[in-house]
């Protein structure tokens, strides 16, 4: 058969696989794509995207990434959870390299207190009553 020929697989080739969210403020947007590109011959079926665990939520493509094309995961943090945090997410494909782990760190702190701002007085201002 055809595909097991040499080069004749798809290649899933990531920017980066790791992402420092920094330091957060709880309830931020927790959300970051880790972009690809299918740099072999053949179409690239991404077939899992499992997270470590449920503060994670993981997105695939559900379309075919075409020899060159490029699309990405999509990855979300319950950034409810305050604390430091590493979480891995592997990706399942069709790809020579079938397994890559994705790897996300932070840390969510509270939010400060919105302080109420203290408004300035203009000296030598005195009101006038209508």
């Amino acid at each position: 058969p055809s595909f097991l020929e040499e080069g004749t697989q798809a290649h899933i080739q990531f920017e980066t696989t790791n992402h420092d969210y920094g330091t957060i403020e709880q309830n931020a947007n927790g959300s970051y794509s880790f972009k690809f590109v299918n740099t072999d011959k053949e179409p690239l079926i991404i077939q899992n995207v499992q997270s470590s665990c449920g503060c994670t939520v993981a997105s695939r493509p559900n379309a075919p990434i075409l020899p060159g094309d490029s699309s990405e995961i999509s990855v979300k943090y319950d950034t409810r959870r305050l604390g430091v945090f590493h979480k891995n997410i592997t990706v399942s494909s069709n790809a020579d390299n079938a397994s890559i782990v994705l790897n996300i760190k932070g840390e969510v702190v509270a939010k400060p207190l919105e302080e109420v701002p203290v408004k300035s007085v203009n000296e030598g201002f005195t009101p006038v009553a209508k």
